[in-house]
């Protein structure tokens, strides 16, 4: 009985300790405001007056067909396309002007059952 005491005490003390610990975070993001255009900026090194509009060519898509995953590094937008035939390929796109990098179809490796060998 006496360790359920205890028990009780401990966990009693452990939620007023961990909702003063919410109270103390919530006070701090309300004092301190997000960073200001001129802060991200000067972190991007693009200042918010002189943003290009972006305009980048169409990615044109076989008919029937579905963006699966799109994908992105520095330079380059990836596609991962299913085509109305069941096929699938990876579109690769320059990501500064949307032009079309490259095209790599996917085919599925034919079964060991179905290769013939001499």
């Amino acid at each position: 009985m006496r360790t359920l005491k205890v028990a009780v005490i401990i966990m009693g003390v452990m939620l007023v300790v961990g909702f003063a610990a919410l109270i103390v975070v919530i006070a701090q993001r309300l004092s301190h405001p997000p960073a200001a255009p001129a802060a991200i900026a000067a972190a991007t090194g693009v200042s918010p007056g002189r943003v290009q509009p972006f305009t980048a060519a169409p990615v044109d898509l076989p008919p029937g067909s579905r963006i699966e995953t799109i994908g992105m590094s520095v330079d380059r937008l990836v596609l991962a396309v299913a085509l109305a035939d069941g096929t699938r390929q990876i579109i690769i796109l320059d990501a500064a002007d949307g032009h079309r990098i490259g095209l790599i179809p996917l085919r599925p490796r034919p079964s060991p059952e179905t290769v013939l060998t001499p």
